[in-house]
């Protein structure tokens, strides 16, 4: 061949069944950026526009979660509990807003306490470390009693905030842990970890561990007491095409 569409007379790729610019190799599919950064893309699935929980749950009681909806986003109401989405996921690039109360109250992990579980079970910190330091491995975008982020990327109190999230979920073999979950995490456009493996699933004042489930999961939005505020969440399914 002449090379505009690839060739058929390259060495194989090692574990591929394509050769080097294999002619047969299926191109990516098309997605379609959104319109502005941390807007979604057309194959992104929406968990919450701005306009309602229909999607969530309270973890507390399966019922309709009842946190606050207004001009777009969403709010914790104290005392009502963890709230979860209906749609469950694995492997996927997730994209998620939010805003600590812009009226400072409280020091180090009491203010503008919450957090971003994956798979219901992985907490990443949402906390206003602001100049307000507190312990390393429950700082803001920190995953939670494990890894402090690389650095500090907080903007001040009532500023929107943005993570941007790769997430590999862990793989298991019967009840045999085969392959520990990593994640990738980007902090208001700063990589604050670089797929970090974890060491299991959070707890407070424990050592984190695995324990065997299935392969997909909610995400939890923790309440911690704070009013603390969420917009512009989503996520992409991340899929091996060359598997399909």
């Amino acid at each position: 061949m002449d090379g505009k569409l690839g060739y058929d007379d390259t060495p194989f790729l090692p574990g591929s069944k394509y050769r080097v610019h294999d002619a047969d190799r299926p191109p990516p599919r098309v997605v379609v950026p959104g319109a502005k950064p941390g807007n979604s893309p057309s194959d992104a699935i929406v968990l919450f526009d701005g306009t309602d929980l229909s999607g969530w749950v309270s973890v507390k009681d399966g019922g309709e979660a009842r946190w606050k909806v207004e001009d777009g986003y969403m709010e914790v109401v104290p005392g009502t509990g963890n709230i979860r989405t209906k749609e469950e996921f694995g492997d996927c690039q997730l994209h998620i807003e939010w805003a600590a109360p812009a009226e400072v109250r409280g020091e180090s992990q009491g203010r503008g306490n919450s957090g971003v579980f994956l798979m219901g079970l992985y907490e990443i910190q949402v906390l206003d470390c602001y100049e307000n330091p507190t312990y390393a491995d429950g700082w803001t975008a920190a995953i939670y009693g494990q890894y402090p982020p690389l650095v500090s990327a907080c903007r001040r109190p009532g500023e929107w905030q943005t993570y941007d999230i790769i997430w590999e979920a862990p793989r298991f073999e019967g009840d045999k842990l085969v392959r520990p979950a990593y994640l990738t995490l980007i902090h208001n456009g700063i990589v604050v970890h670089n797929h970090t493996a974890l060491f299991g699933s959070t707890g407070h004042k424990r050592m984190p561990s695995y324990q065997p489930h299935p392969p997909v999961g909610p995400l939890m939005l923790q309440d911690h007491g704070d009013l603390v505020r969420f917009r512009n969440i989503w996520y992409r399914v991340l899929t091996d095409y060359d598997q399909e």
